[in-house]
């Protein structure tokens, strides 16, 4: 077992660095070939994402001050990377004082302001404030904001400074002033951080025999509706991505205008259309594409299902809510039709075929063993898809995975 094991990982590593075009769809034949994204500079006094940054969507809600007396200051950590300046006026140390998601995030930053502009360093103006010098309720007294700029103080780059920061996976980046970038970050214990690719357990998907099941309760071997180009298929479920009935996330809600509603966690990958979203449209007319839910707008498209065909559906409301279990099952096609929305089985990585390629030796390696078993990799994410994020994070371009995902995805 364990040498069929370590080569289908390492055929997975192959298969993850594999140049590709993506077919848009769910399946074979759909979609256009994705060329190099271009990073667009932040505007001033733009924000991103385009909320309050303290809201669910954003950073999440202030949870109190920290003092160096209080209880929670084990929750800061110093951060002395040698490729960040800090400015450290106080001459405390207090700059360098953050959570540790803060530190992972504004050391991904450091990375990236060294490759884009070679001999300049990122520099922190502000990082945790202990002497209430910013408004009340201020991310700054838990360690959790940092006001940046680069090494050089060249104002012209703080735009792209700011889309930098965008793509290192800080949670609200605020081209705040002419003089810095604001940017800040989730909890590191708040359910809202905890975001992967999965659904809830109460979401719904139809079993061959035609009965509903809870996803909750579905188990490996088991049939379920699926999507195979054009075709509405069953296949099997072969094991799951991610299965945890006990966690808490934030999941968003895709509320479609004739009544069909699916909630999913930021990371998971979505068949999205911008086309023609009148009923019966052909989805072989229009080019889907896969995009992050979190990255959903009303007005976009998804492909829905009633067992038999599927068609387009235009989402009229994107909401946000906490809910429990998050699970995410991989079936033969890579795809799965749930609560009558047809979804990729992946998540964090910005293509549903070149994850459906990356996770082939997976499910070889279940169709050579016949393994079908929920105790396959003890609950929470699978062995094999740690291995991909790690490779991920190791060797691709930070902008092709969700930061979320790839940050948070091991719970």
């Amino acid at each position: 077992m364990l040498l069929p094991t370590l080569v289908t990982c390492l055929a997975g590593c192959a298969f993850l660095l594999l140049p590709v075009s993506e077919g848009c769809g769910p399946g074979k034949g759909h979609g256009r070939r994705r060329g190099s994204r271009k990073l667009a500079p932040l505007a001033y006094k733009q924000f991103s994402p385009n909320v309050a940054e303290k809201t669910l969507g954003a950073s999440g809600k202030y949870e109190g001050k920290i003092t160096r007396s209080s209880e929670r200051f084990k929750e800061l950590i110093p951060n002395y990377n040698p490729d960040i300046i800090f400015k450290d006026e106080e001459n405390t140390g207090a700059d360098r004082m953050m959570t540790q998601r803060c530190k992972d995030k504004l050391n991904s930053l450091a990375i990236s302001v060294l490759n884009h502009w070679p001999g300049v360093r990122l520099r922190v103006t502000e990082g945790w404030d202990e002497d209430g010098h910013h408004s009340e309720e201020s991310l700054h007294y838990e360690g959790r904001a940092v006001d940046i700029t680069t090494s050089d103080r060249d104002r012209n780059k703080y735009a792209m400074l700011a889309r930098l920061a965008v793509e290192a996976g800080f949670d609200w980046v605020y081209y705040e002033s002419k003089a810095h970038i604001h940017c800040s970050v989730k909890s590191d214990h708040s359910v809202a951080a905890k975001t992967g690719g999965c659904f809830h357990g109460d979401a719904s998907v139809t079993l061959e025999s035609g009965a509903q099941k809870p996803v909750r309760d579905l188990r490996p071997g088991e049939r379920v509706l699926a999507s195979s180009g054009r075709e509405m298929v069953f296949s099997e479920v072969l094991t799951f991505l991610d299965r945890d009935p006990n966690t808490h996330r934030l999941f968003y809600t895709l509320q479609t205008q004739t009544g069909t509603q699916i909630s999913l966690t930021a990371a998971h990958l979505v068949f999205v259309s911008e086309g023609n979203c009148s009923k019966g449209a052909e989805p072989g007319h229009n080019a889907l594409r896969t995009a992050y839910a979190s990255d959903i707008q009303p007005g976009q498209c998804v492909l829905v299902s009633d067992g038999k065909t599927s068609h387009l559906s235009q989402i009229s409301r994107v909401s946000m809510r906490v809910r429990r279990g998050a699970f995410a099952p991989l079936t033969q096609e890579g795809t799965i039709v749930v609560d009558g929305v047809v979804m990729s089985c992946y998540a964090v990585l910005d293509q549903h075929q070149l994850a459906h390629w990356a996770f082939a030796p997976l499910r070889l390696l279940y169709s050579w063993t016949g393994t079908r078993s929920t105790e396959g990799h003890g609950g929470g994410l699978h062995w094999y898809s740690q291995v991909l994020h790690w490779l991920g994070r190791m060797l691709l371009d930070p902008g092709r995975l969700h930061p979320l995902g790839v940050a948070q995805h091991h719970t």
